[in-house]
This record gives C-alpha cells, sequence and structure tokens, in this order.
C-alpha cells in the first residue's frame, strides 16, 4: 500500500520533521547523561534544531494553502505536522527546563525517559517513511503506544518518589515540572501515532 506518491514534497517535509526530532532527541539524551553543564551546549544545539523544525512547518502550512488537491486529506498532514512540532517543542521546553533550574546532578528517571524518547521518535522517524513505500506503518504505531506506556510508568513512579523522599519543596516543584514536560513529549510522540493510524484506514 502507497499512501504518498514518492514526488510529492509533503512527504519530504514529513520526512525533515522527523530526522530533525531523532536528532533532538539524540542530543537530549546525550546532554542528560552528561549532566547539567554539558545541557548549557545541548539547549542550543536543540533550539536551532527546534528553529529548523518550525520552519518546515511553516512551509508545510504555506503548501496546504496553495495546494489544490494534497496526496492526504490537509487536516491530517495538518494534524501530522502540528503534533510533530510539539514533540520538538517538548524537547526543548524540557532542555530549557534542566539548564534554568539547575538540577545536579539530573535523577535517574529523566535520563530513564529521554531514552525512551530516542526509542519513540526513532520510531515515529521509521513509520512516517514507510508511508512512501509498500510496508506496513502500524507495528511502529503499536510500539510507539507501548514506549509511551512504559514512560507513564517511570514518571509516576518518579512523582511518588519525589513526595515520599525529597524534602526540598522547591526541588519537588522544579523535578515535578520536568517529569509533567518530558510525559507530555512522549505522548505527543502517541499522538503522532494516532493521526498515522487514522491516515492507514482512510487510504487502505
Amino acid at each position: 500500500m502507497r499512501i504518498l506518491p514518492r514526488e510529492e514534497k509533503f512527504f519530504e517535509l514529513l520526512n525533515t520533521q522527523t530526522r530533525l526530532i531523532s536528532e533532538a532527541a539524540g542530543v537530549l539524551l546525550e546532554g542528560v547523561q552528561a549532566g547539567n553543564s554539558r545541557l548549557r551546549e545541548v539547549e542550543s544545539k536543540i533550539e536551532k534544531l527546534e528553529t529548523d523544525c518550525d520552519e518546515v512547518l511553516h512551509e508545510v502550512y504555506k503548501r496546504l494553502n496553495q495546494t489544490f488537491i494534497t496526496p492526504l486529506d490537509p487536516e491530517d498532514i495538518q494534524s501530522l505536522c502540528s503534533h510533530l512540532d510539539d514533540v520538538m517543542d517538548g524537547m526543548e521546553e524540557a532542555t530549557h527546563c534542566i539548564v534554568s533550574y539547575k538540577i545536579d546532578p539530573i535523577p535517574a528517571p529523566i535520563v530513564e525517559i529521554c531514552k525512551l524518547l530516542v526509542d519513540c521518535a526513532r520510531e515515529v522517524k521509521a513509520a512516517v517513511e514507510m508511508m512512501d513505500k509498500n510496508r506496513e506503518i502500524v507495528k511502529h504505531c503499536i510500539e510507539i503506544n507501548r514506549l509511551e506506556g512504559q514512560a507513564d510508568k517511570i514518571v509516576r513512579k518518579a512523582i511518588v518518589d519525589l513526595f515520599e523522599n525529597e524534602t526540598n519543596p522547591i526541588l519537588i516543584i522544579k523535578l515535578k515540572e520536568i517529569y509533567d514536560v518530558l510525559e507530555w513529549t512522549v505522548d505527543s510522540c502517541e499522538d503522532v501515532s494516532d493521526v498515522l493510524q487514522t491516515v492507514v484506514v482512510k487510504n487502505s
């Protein structure tokens, strides 16, 4: 089943978005594994990737306004690109919070969630790439949903541990916000998965 024709510019733009997201996820993981001092450098890299992603999003919207016949429903293209942009925005916000709040050392659950985010970004990228091939997308969507479930469990446990063991109320507030942002970012990957599955159903 071929959903997007190879020559369509929309497909190229979607692949650019997922490439940028996958790169940003890898950079974020590298940063949280190295520590807060390294994250300052990582923050600027992710900001650049986020800007590039915004430019892709604007190009998609411009083309949607100019194209009479699109390869998919315009609403699906817009929704897919918007949720992809949410993933990038979430990674940028998480990085900014960790740096601004001077979180050091970086708790293990943050590193674990960032590892899952790398896996989610990889699956999203693979699923979007398969939109132009006679192969299944759904298996990647299922994996994204599984990874999102794992992330939820890590976040829930981290927050319980935070309120049970941390005595600094300011640090509790800071870490709770970071966990929430990271969880929202992984949830945004699942939102991408949901749109992709809708596209598959509509075009099968």
